[in-house]
């Protein structure tokens, strides 16, 4: 498994196992993926304090207990902010979620905490004393956000003093918003329409990680695009594309997203071992720009 640089500032797997799903599963089960993820080299990990209502956490943490000596070599990311049918960003709910999140998890620190959306009652300052205290009582290692914009993260930056590494953000090969926006600029066509702020270009620039969740997914959390007969001209793209490499399509649509060099890291929620392991397998392989735009065409996208 190939390695990336998380905003200049540490490295981690390519491919990160999304944990939203494992509350669903039993112990063997868990044991099973968990130990996939790590034969394949996966070492990053993606959790939030509502999925399945803190049992994702408490399940992992077990799988920790269970297994010692794996801790040390992964890395942990966890989210909080919503909770009662509401996003919270007050120093309040921060620090009782790190708490929370640090007890099912059974550990002393994660490396990684994001503000799960915006909040548009946010206060800077008081984002930033939260942050300032997990840091100094070193139960949190680095920050981020998910679902926002190049001007809420400004926001938040006029307050917070370390550095916001991660964007976790809805892309795939046909929720490909991020990208083609930028690709039809001057334009009138629907694709023209920017809804991120231009975020992309952002991320590069600033050097901030994008995470992509539901890379293998159209609509919010409309189902799979793989094998699907709403998608044909894309399946049958990417089982040629495939076939040249070695891969199955979910590989080669992992091997899309992961081609472009905005350097972005791929959050795989599959709690299937097997799929996981074809995932793992096409972080290794680059696409060329001929195959890459052909699967990007295939997905509906037009080119100006």
């Amino acid at each position: 498994m190939k390695n990336i640089t998380i905003a200049n500032q540490f490295n981690a797997s390519a491919i990160s196992l999304g944990c939203m799903r494992m509350s669903d599963l039993d112990e063997k089960r868990v044991d099973a993926i968990m130990d996939t993820a790590l034969e394949c080299g996966v070492n990053f990990f993606d959790h939030a304090d509502i999925y399945g209502v803190g049992n994702s956490e408490r399940f992992f943490g077990a799988y920790l207990k269970r297994n010692t000596g794996v801790r040390e070599k992964i890395l942990i990311q966890s989210k909080c902010s919503i909770h009662d049918g509401q996003f919270d960003f007050s120093k309040e709910h921060i620090l009782k979620a790190v708490d929370g999140i640090l007890s099912r998890l059974g550990v002393d620190c994660i490396d990684v905490l994001l503000l799960h959306r915006p909040d548009t009652l946010m206060e800077p300052e008081e984002v930033a004393e939260a942050f300032n205290q997990l840091e100094t009582s070193g139960k949190v290692k680095y920050f981020g956000v998910s679902n926002q914009n190049m001007m809420q993260m400004e926001l938040l930056k006029t307050a917070v003093k370390q550095p916001l590494i991660i964007n976790q953000l809805q892309f795939s090969v046909t929720e490909a918003g991020l990208i083609t926006s930028g690709m039809n600029v001057n334009m009138k066509n629907p694709e023209s329409v920017m809804h991120d702020g231009s975020f992309l270009e952002y991320s590069r620039i600033k050097n901030i990680t994008i995470q992509t969740w539901s890379p293998f997914q159209h609509g919010f959390f409309g189902g799979s695009y793989i094998d699907n007969e709403d998608f044909p001209e894309l399946n049958k793209k990417l089982a040629e594309i495939g076939e040249e490499h070695g891969l199955s399509k979910t590989g080669v649509a992992a091997a899309w997203i992961l081609r472009h060099p905005a350097n972005m890291q791929l959050i795989a929620g599959t709690m299937n071992p097997s799929r996981l392991a074809e995932i793992c397998k096409g972080a290794d392989v680059t696409l060329s720009r001929s195959e890459w735009y052909q699967i990007y065409r295939a997905a509906g996208h037009t080119l100006p």
